[in-house]
């Protein structure tokens, strides 16, 4: 392993260099970030590893430190990158929290390998893209990105402002996509994972009935949808709340769990 950082390493996974940071001890539970995001962005999430927890916290193909030499960006990919780098840290079983695109990515890795997660987290999830997300992606190119949007992603993102350029391109051509973010309630109701699902109810990307459809299909769901909340509706004055409910759901505390 490559260290980059106190906290941070390298590994070859896949046909990419992934980014992660590893914080805390006891068992595995690792943190998803959203789309144009990185791992670090968890840092507004938790102060400090919950206890009993070891955070995974990986940067997710293309984002931040990890590199994505393929033109594309898929979840289905972004998913078998994870569970690629939990292979070679030898960790098998674990929980996870996913933000939008690393949601997204989760339930492909629920979906793909179901027996390895044991509880997750979706926050701003979608089984698949409605037209209301396609025509905002439709508009998101580098071209029409302001100068305090290009300042933010060049402070997360370490290799130049072509690595940009390319992300926000890949987000755009999701708008084309149909068979990567697929998952009918026959293919939601094979994850075994108990579930958490946490949806804005002003969400401008995934109307709230998007979460209601992942509700009344994963097996072992459970729904919190936040009033008067947007996309990622877990930052800012909600933050501890989500913090105390999420912690308590993966440990399994909840009556009838």
């Amino acid at each position: 392993m490559e260290p980059l950082s106190t906290s941070g390493r390298t590994e070859s996974i896949n046909d990419i260099k992934m980014y992660f940071e590893i914080r805390g001890e006891g068992e595995p539970l690792v943190l998803l970030h959203g789309g144009g995001g990185i791992g670090a962005n968890w840092d507004l999430i938790f102060k400090e590893p919950p206890k009993g927890y070891r955070l995974v916290i990986p940067d997710l193909r293309g984002h931040g430190r990890s590199t994505n030499p393929s033109p594309e960006f898929t979840f289905r990919q972004a998913a078998k990158d994870v569970l690629g780098l939990l292979d070679r840290l030898g960790i098998e079983r674990f929980k996870a929290i996913g933000l939008s695109l690393g949601a997204k990515t989760l339930l492909h890795i629920a979906t793909q390998q179901p027996d390895r997660v044991e509880a997750m987290v979706l926050v701003s999830a979608t089984p698949y893209f409605p037209e209301q997300a396609r025509s905002i992606m439709r508009q998101l190119t580098p071209e029409n990105r302001s100068e305090a949007e290009w300042q933010q992603m060049r402070q997360w993102h370490k290799q130049g402002d072509e690595q940009i350029r390319k992300l926000w391109n890949q987000m755009n051509a999701l708008k084309d996509s149909y068979d990567d973010m697929n998952f009918t309630p026959p293919y939601l109701q094979t994850i075994t994972a108990r579930t958490l699902i946490v949806h804005g109810d002003r969400d401008p990307l995934y109307p709230v009935n998007l979460a209601m459809e992942m509700y009344a299909a994963i097996p072992r769901s459970y729904l919190w949808i936040v009033p008067n909340g947007g996309h990622g509706p877990i930052f800012g004055e909600m933050t501890g709340r989500f913090v105390e409910t999420a912690v308590t759901f993966l440990r399994g505390e909840w009556a009838g769990q």
